[in-house]
């Protein structure tokens, strides 16, 4: 059985410590999201897929932040700390301290390319080995090179990367530019970065100069040449985050409905990319899957619908709703305008309709809730039916209190369920009662004060008015006007 870890990397280093000034943010840059993800929650999900050895991140501004991050979603990773903004090279050498004696690969990577794809990392590292680099440069043609680094070839090889403000015309007239990516052979780098100085105005240390200290040791630097070149497109403001993330999100939905998912309007359809989609699922317009959503076959999803963290099962629909964290089971209908807050659990064919609001509600096979009602903490057995109104009243000022309705059940419209009680199977609620007994199987509740009609109420309180005339009318009187007497001369 051959090595497992025969074709891993030495090391990937993701530099992650620019401040990010046109951002124009308290939250550090790298902590931008793109569908769902941090920039450099991006960046390590590429970065694994080359099962390096060592994955580190370089952090500098607003660290705390970043480290934070970082163990939350990638405790494997190491962090290495840029005391001082001197650089790509310093921030690779930082990079490199806390990992000596490195042997075999080293891939450097950027924390603000988020279109980055593992796939193009493999073939990176797979062509550097192939021609037998000491570096290996990741480059790209683009529309507008202006602002980045030159590549200069020799043949097949790369003879130099000469940045915007040192080249000259005709260097500024080449399009193929250096993406900051590369991989390179760990004792060419460690060399490189030995031999580094500050020879330029800003005191900064460059990594292209390693790959210039490679060319002159005379060890061969290539390029692989990336025709996506979007995915070498970093993000440093506000308007670049949002076309990388409307990129990434259209990349999202072409494979989604490559596997058979409908999108009606990918211009208004959101998901993230931690969602997933079955087969013959369909999105209708204005709709946000968000998360780790899930989708099961033939479900309907939209329009005017948002879910965080929701599992939705097959063929069930859900119409302009709001969820997060709740379960939609199969064949359940839902919506419209519809709130799901967490906890909310419907099973098998069950029906929440519109103007409906729950919470660590757990719905019944084939149970109904039609609308007007918020259901907080409440179990609703198979088959009943919770009617217009209906307030599950759970919250006592100090703890919230479950409320259960058995199966077969029915809750008359307007009613109050006051938490903790307990309607058994088969049981009825009058229309208007306010509950705060439990009600036995079978049996009729009825909470709510004896009617009274009060006769010729109007006449007396409201003489003159429309209301009274209609009274009149229908009793077949003819109203008498306000001051007359009755008599005639």
């Amino acid at each position: 059985m051959a090595d497992q870890t025969e074709n891993r990397v030495a090391a990937v280093v993701i530099m992650a410590a620019g401040a990010g000034t046109r951002m124009k943010s308290a939250i550090p840059k790298v902590l931008h999201r793109i569908a769902g993800t941090s920039m450099v929650g991006l960046a390590i999900d590429a970065a694994d897929a080359l099962r390096p050895e060592h994955l580190v991140v370089v952090v500098g501004h607003e660290r705390e932040q970043v480290t934070a991050h970082l163990a939350e979603i990638a405790p494997h990773v190491t962090i290495a700390v840029q005391e001082r903004p001197l650089g790509t090279g310093d921030a690779v050498r930082s990079g490199l301290a806390a990992l000596p004696g490195l042997r075999g690969e080293v891939v450097v990577t950027s924390g603000d390319v988020p279109l980055l794809a593992p796939e193009t990392l493999l073939d990176l590292v797979a062509a550097h080995r192939q021609e037998g680099n000491a570096v290996t440069v990741l480059t790209a043609v683009v529309p507008d090179p202006t602002g980045y680094g030159r590549i200069v070839r020799d043949g097949d090889e790369v003879a130099r990367i000469v940045e915007q403000r040192d080249a000259s015309d005709e260097e500024r007239a080449l399009a193929e530019i250096n993406s900051g990516i590369y991989v390179f052979d760990a004792l060419a780098l460690t060399q490189g970065l030995g031999a580094l100085e500050p020879k330029n105005a800003q005191g900064e240390l460059y990594l292209t100069d390693v790959v210039a200290h490679a060319r002159a040791a005379g060890r061969r630097v290539g390029a692989r040449l990336i025709v996506d070149y979007l995915q070498t497109e970093g993000v440093n403001d506000r308007i670049q985050l949002a076309e990388r993330s409307a990129e990434l999100n259209r990349r999202i939905l072409v494979r989604w409905m490559r596997e058979g998912v409908t999108v009606l309007d990918p211009a208004t359809t959101w998901v993230h990319a931690g969602v997933d989609l079955a087969e013959d699922v369909t999105l209708l317009p204005n709709t946000s899957l968000e998360g780790a959503t899930s989708v099961a076959r033939g479900a309907t999803i939209g329009p005017d619908t948002t879910l965080i963290d929701v599992e939705v099962g097959e063929n069930a629909r859900v119409l302009r709703t709001q969820a997060e964290l709740a379960v939609i089971g199969p064949d359940v209908t839902v919506g419209p305008y519809t709130y799901l807050r967490p906890g909310t659990e419907l099973s098998a064919k069950a029906h929440v309709g519109a103007f409906v609001e729950m919470k660590k509600a757990v719905i019944g096979e084939g149970a109904k809730v039609p609308h007007l009602t918020y259901c907080g903490d409440a179990v609703v057995g198979a088959g009943s039916n919770i009617g217009a109104g209906t307030i599950f009243a759970n919250y006592d000022g100090i703890s919230k209190n479950t409320s259960t309705v058995g199966e077969h059940s029915f809750i008359g419209s307007d009613s109050v369920l006051v938490a903790p009680v307990h309607v058994a199977d088969g049981a009825y609620v009058a229309a208007g009662s306010t509950i705060t007994v439990d009600v036995g199987p079978g049996d009729l509740a009825v909470s709510r004060g004896q009617q009274r009609n009060i006769k010729g109420w109007v006449s007396r309180k409201r003489p003159g008015t429309r209301t009274a005339e209609a009274a009149a009318a229908a009793q077949h009187e003819v109203p008498q006007a306000k001051g007359e007497t009755g008599s005639s001369e």
